[in-house]
């Protein structure tokens, strides 16, 4: 039984021809390679034991292109400035110890403490609860700057900078995190007394939306890493 990855998330499928579609990160078939028999067995990641419905064919030779690719993006950075190389080195240093992943548990561990504190002001009327929420919004609001950014590194480095609808999905759910975050926070130290105001539940329904797209953007990432 032939093996394909999806040179985009890694994937691995099992058949005589490649997936219509990648089920982790939505790429068409046409970003499948077939492997070698030496390195299906040694690839990590979960495969697809479906063979599914005949397509046409992946070339064979994209393994020797994207070899090729990689050898001539190599030397064009041998050839850069020292500075840029050092910026390159950092970058590739993020991308291996996983600081995309490490960081977002940061903003992500908060959040939903966050949340809570302010729903628990609005219902016992207590305003410590609610600056105690106010607070944990400012911790995530100072970490998701650098969650999106090694994000970012991630997605350009390892994905290719792939615009499928997986990724567009991620892309938006990180976004809609940050803005209803900052939105909050503006709001409330605008008006201190937000949650005794009649806009009290629009507040709570930003940072529950905030809370819902960061669990979007969470759920996604985990099917990138466990291949799931």
């Amino acid at each position: 039984m032939k093996k394909w990855k999806c040179i985009i998330c890694g994937y691995i499928h099992e058949g005589e021809e490649p997936p219509e579609m990648c089920p982790i990160c939505k790429a068409p078939a046409s970003k499948f390679i077939l492997l070698k028999e030496e390195e299906a067995e040694n690839s990590p990641g979960k495969v697809n034991k479906t063979s599914g419905k005949p397509k046409a064919s992946t070339d064979p030779s994209d393994k020797e292109k994207i070899k090729a690719l990689e050898m001539e993006i190599k030397e064009v950075r041998r050839k850069k400035i020292r500075l840029f190389r050092m910026v390159d080195f950092m970058l590739d240093q993020m991308l291996k110890h996983h600081l995309h992943p490490v960081s977002v548990h940061f903003p992500n561990g908060v959040l939903p403490v966050a949340v809570l504190f302010f729903v628990a002001a609005l219902i016992f009327n207590m305003d410590s609860l609610a600056t105690a929420g106010f607070y944990n919004i400012v911790v995530v609001l100072v970490a998701l700057p650098l969650v999106i950014f090694a994000g970012f590194v991630e997605w350009t480095k390892k994905y290719n900078s792939a615009m499928t609808m997986f990724f567009k999905i991620k892309i938006i759910a990180a976004f809609v995190t940050f803005l209803a975050c900052l939105v909050s926070l503006v709001w409330f130290m605008k008006d201190p007394g937000v949650l005794h105001s009649c806009y009290a539940w629009l507040f709570i329904l930003i940072n529950a939306g905030m809370l819902g797209a960061a669990g979007v953007a969470g759920f996604l990432g985990g099917k990138l890493v466990f291949k799931d």
